[in-house]
């Protein structure tokens, strides 16, 4: 039986490794952290009963992915369909509310309530088309060429300053602004208007979901259906050199995948020096300054409804937020930055003792920055939320500078596998129609840092895998492996 080596155990690492297993691989894969997922596993951080994700948590991109509906990720785990997707305090207990429900969203905005549906509705409604055109590399020609000309319309409206001219609210303006941030890029930046206009799509086509349990039930079922197919997974396995690593004979057959930094392919001792030169090129962005809040209580946010969403978006207005991002490209952190809060206790009571609450976020910081976020993500919230302070009973804080010691793929803190930028996305890492094949006979890259890019949706790994099976000869689809 030919083998399959995976160095990582990310959604996208283990994708790829329920691929293989299910087309006949032997799989094995290698982590170094000692419990299995990378950026989906849930930790206990501050204190004994508070669980927090060492990534994301929610994942509007999950159930969108043509991988998971596949592999069935929405019957074999606990999901939580919470009514509100995100929301976007502002001052004065007002607040911009994203809705599953994109009428009443729009009717919660008043005077921009047209103008938001002109903007979401086309997308959220033919989410299949966007998801494909955004879901794979982009040197290819789109299965719904209609919708993917509709994105590329919004991105050009919402990532250039003609996005100051769409709202006349302080709600509507400051509800886009906060979901394009998740980017980590300049605002406004045609990026930001990609990455955040899938987001706040799914927001109204599925809605943002998130395990009971946490993210680590997302790992937990991808390996259980790995172990059923004969494939096993070692923790603990750090491989920093692939000339040391034992990974089989590619002349009969067998794949390494590589489920982190395509930097570790530079060890590689046949990489020829025109990849390598490639590889070496490959940049990497701003960083994420990550701190875990144990609360006696749930976070008394001024608006109701802002209490009523797992995701919250704090950074006031539109140019605070632009402001914030902004400063961060330009080596600083704001005063005021822009916080992306999660508050997943709301509505799962695994996550923290009876009548305890957790909340984690984090803000966006330059590369390897060991700045310690914790007084300005407190402030932040406190402004609209006050007597948080008060409820906090520990803090874990995770500055960028010692991300890349939890995920060895995040580097300096780079939690989205590289600078998210429109020439990367062209080019991740590398320019061509199958950017997961290297020029070394058997090996694959699969991570975030290959198309699609980041979020948990177990695409990278899938056309990783999907990859490496076509240059075998043996042409499979989804259907073929999951049907």
């Amino acid at each position: 039986m030919v083998r399959a080596t995976i160095i990582g155990s990310g959604p996208n690492g283990l994708s790829a490794a329920v691929t293989l297993a299910r087309a006949g691989y032997a799989v094995r894969v290698l982590e170094a952290a000692d419990a299995i997922g990378g950026g989906v596993r849930t930790i206990e951080s501050t204190l004994s009963g508070f669980r927090y994700d060492v990534g994301s948590s929610v994942h509007p991109a999950a159930l969108a992915s043509p991988f998971f509906q596949a592999f069935g990720l929405a019957e074999r785990i606990d999901w939580i369909h919470p009514e509100i997707s995100y929301a976007h305090p502002l001052d004065a207990g007002r607040a911009g509310i994203a809705w599953r429900d994109i009428d009443r969203t729009a009717a919660g905005l008043g005077a921009d309530g047209r103008a938001w549906l002109s903007l979401l509705r086309p997308l959220s409604r033919h989410i299949d088309g966007v998801v494909d055109f955004t879901g794979n590399q982009m040197l290819r020609i789109p299965r719904d060429p209609l919708t993917a000309m509709r994105f590329a319309l919004r991105m050009l409206d919402q990532g250039t300053p003609l996005a100051r001219r769409t709202f006349r609210t302080d709600e509507a303006a400051a509800l886009v602004s906060g979901v394009l941030a998740h980017a980590n890029t300049p605002l406004p930046s045609l990026a930001g208007a990609a990455a955040g206009l899938l987001l706040a799509a799914q927001a109204h086509a599925g809605g943002w979901m998130y395990p009971r349990g946490g993210a680590q039930r997302i790992a937990d079922a991808m390996v259980a259906d790995l172990e059923a197919h004969g494939g096993s997974v070692e923790t603990g396995a750090q491989v920093t050199d692939l000339g040391s690593l034992d990974w089989g004979d590619p002349a009969r057959g067998d794949l390494l995948m590589l489920n982190s930094s395509p930097r570790l392919a530079l060890t590689h001792p046949d990489i020829p020096a025109r990849y390598a030169r490639a590889i070496s090129s490959y940049r990497y962005g701003p960083a994420a300054a990550k701190v875990d809040f144990a609360l006696d209580g749930p976070v008394p946010w001024m608006n109701a409804d802002v209490a009523q969403s797992p995701t919250v978006h704090v950074g006031g207005t539109q140019a605070e937020v632009w402001e914030s991002e902004n400063a961060v490209a330009q080596g600083r952190v704001s005063d005021r930055p822009y916080v992306l809060a999660v508050q997943p206790s709301v509505f799962d009571n695994t996550r923290a003792p009876a009548g305890k609450a957790v909340l984690w976020a984090y803000i966006h910081v330059p590369q390897n920055s060991d700045l310690d976020a914790t007084e300005l993500i407190t402030r932040q919230v406190e402004r609209f939320a006050p007597g948080f302070r008060d409820r906090i009973l520990a803090h874990t804080s995770v500055p960028a500078s010692s991300r890349e010691a939890i995920n060895p793929a995040a580097i300096g803190g780079d939690i989205l596998g590289g600078t998210f930028t429109i020439p990367q996305a062209l080019r991740r890492p590398t320019l061509g129609i199958a950017p997961w094949r290297t020029p070394m006979p058997g090996v694959y890259l699969a991570s975030a840092s290959t198309p699609p890019g980041p979020g948990v949706n177990g695409m990278a790994g899938w056309h990783a895998a999907r990859t490496a099976l076509r240059d075998a000869g043996t042409r499979v689809s989804l259907g073929d492996l999951f049907g």
